[in-house]
């Protein structure tokens, strides 16, 4: 079946020409987009959609969350509001919860979580493991997670568990729960920072994963000044996330690091996107990451909702662009493409993946997956400029009508 959608009154396709169309129309064939253009110029279809003036972007992309876990840690949040300083170690009280929670509401639970996000216009996103830690609990978050989400990232070093040593747990992660996990991820990421994993232990990770055919993510200088930054670039991670506390030698390296890149498929050339994470800023009271001052230096960004029990138990994106446009100083056409665009190049989806953009996420283009976002609204804008409204009107993934 092809569906038009017709009457569209602004289209942001996001695609490597990022054009803004009026009165236009998309043509949806099976997953993919087959036309686009003016809507007196569409072809028929067999069905058709009247969006009566109302905006059209790409679905978003999430390209950081952390969807598998139980628990509550509202207790920790309330703290942290009364001036309580953020640390890692509240990981542990959510690790407790997810390893007392049967597979089947773990599930459930999730489930419930992308269902959230696919309502508010996420069609594409990743999550990862990192509140088993341990072999078993590592395996079966994991497992969980191939089985909800659309990219699986192997976090078993988000935090060493009580009682073990540092050095322990981090041969652990790189043997026996890498070679576990291995069946279901396509990323390992590790949370290089203080409480965390010291810069030789986020080494040793990053080594072995990168010998186990694993892409590499870094959650990086979040905290304060720290290595993260220089490990991603030096690994050829796909992103480094958080981004808080950045010297000019590390904005440099970023975005030295897309200097052989063209906008083509070459993943080799594909530098390290800077993920930004505003949710969570705001809930740790960090400074907010300098999206503007990397989007300036070169460096492609994206946003991302961190969705987690402890420092950013949201998944609303739109949220996310909001706060980019209001705090952070990007314009509302930037803000869309780095939640959209910028998650699809941070997880290897972007427009210029392949020829016939067959693996495409995170903009409008022929041959990319109808992932579709329609608003309530006739410009995307409207998304700062009502901010907190819900703006989603009806979302499309992979061509198929999702709400």
């Amino acid at each position: 079946m092809s569906t038009l959608l017709t009457n569209l009154g602004e289209l942001m396709t996001q695609d490597s020409e990022q054009r803004v169309l009026r009165n236009a129309a998309v043509v949806i064939d099976g997953e993919r987009i087959a036309w686009l253009g003016a809507a007196a110029d569409a072809p028929a279809a067999d069905d058709s959609y009247d969006a009566q003036g109302r905006a059209l972007l790409p679905g978003w992309v999430d390209s950081h969350t952390h969807l598998i876990f139980a628990g509550d840690r509202t207790a920790e949040f309330e703290a942290r509001m009364a001036g309580e300083q953020y640390s890692a170690g509240g990981i542990a009280v959510t690790t407790g919860a997810t390893r007392g929670t049967g597979d089947y509401d773990l599930t459930r639970l999730a489930l419930g979580r992308v269902a959230e996000a696919v309502s508010q216009g996420t069609t594409y996103l990743e999550t990862k493991t990192g509140y088993g830690l341990d072999v078993e609990q590592e395996a079966r978050s994991a497992r969980i997670a191939s089985t909800v989400a659309d990219e699986v990232t192997y976090l078993g070093a988000h935090l060493v568990p009580a009682g073990m040593d540092a050095d322990e747990y981090t041969e652990l992660v790189c043997g026996a729960m890498l070679e576990a996990v291995r069946p279901y991820a396509q990323w390992a990421d590790v949370f290089c920072e203080r409480g965390a994993f010291t810069e030789e232990q986020s080494r040793r990770v990053l080594q072995a994963c990168r010998a186990a055919g694993l892409g590499l993510r870094v959650h990086g200088n979040q905290l304060g000044p720290g290595a993260g930054v220089r490990l991603a670039v030096e690994f050829g991670a796909a992103s480094v996330d958080h981004v808080n506390y950045l010297s000019d030698e590390d904005v440099e390296a970023l975005a030295a690091s897309w200097s052989g890149w063209d906008g083509g498929a070459g993943a080799d050339s594909r530098g390290t996107v800077a993920t930004c994470l505003p949710a969570c800023d705001l809930s740790t009271r960090q400074p907010l990451a300098p999206a503007r001052r990397l989007l300036d230096a070169g460096v492609p960004v994206a946003l991302a909702s961190n969705c987690n029990p402890g420092t950013s138990y949201t998944s609303s994106m739109a949220y996310c662009v909001t706060t980019a446009v209001l705090q952070m100083g990007l314009s509302v056409h930037e803000a869309v493409r780095a939640a959209t665009y910028g998650g699809a190049l941070a997880l290897g989806r972007e427009s210029g993946n392949d020829a016939d953009g067959e693996r495409a996420v995170g903009s409008i283009a022929v041959g990319h997956r109808a992932d579709l976002h329609l608003l309530n609204a006739p410009s995307a804008t409207h998304l700062a400029y009502r901010p907190g409204m819900p703006l989603t009107h009806a979302v499309w993934r992979a061509g198929v009508r999702a709400r």
